[in-house]
């Protein structure tokens, strides 16, 4: 038996309101701001999958990926149909490339607009 359920996976963040946003166009979803209006967190409740939060966090320094020296913090796995197309539209969204150069494998990292990377998978 569990002792715990995932409830939320928490992204710190310098613009939780402009993360959520990004998100919400790669995955669906709305944005909803916490209940103080103040911005600091903004709930994502992704249709059919986990929720997303986004906190301030003032100060937020972006992980590095790869880096034997700084640690990834974690980062989320998006299932796609076309790579390419998937690529394009957070490209769009304002993320950028991790690893251009490894066309061929069934995966592309990305960061996200406050530097988390993430991933595009093929299914």
């Amino acid at each position: 038996m569990a002792l715990a359920k995932l409830d939320v996976v928490v992204l710190d963040c310098p613009d939780p309101r402009a993360l959520a946003g990004f998100y919400a166009e790669v995955l669906g979803g709305t944005p909803t701001v916490e209940a103080d209006d103040s911005g600091e967190w903004v709930d994502l409740k992704v249709p059919g999958g986990a929720a997303l939060a986004f906190q301030e966090s003032p100060g937020y320094v972006p992980p590095k990926w790869p880096s034997p020296d700084g640690s990834q913090q974690f980062h989320l796995d998006l299932v796609v149909e076309d790579l390419d197309a998937a690529e394009k539209g957070v490209l769009a969204l304002g993320a950028k490339p991790l690893d251009a150069e490894d066309r061929t494998r069934t995966f592309r990292v990305y960061a996200d607009p406050a530097g988390h990377p993430f991933c595009l998978c093929a299914c």
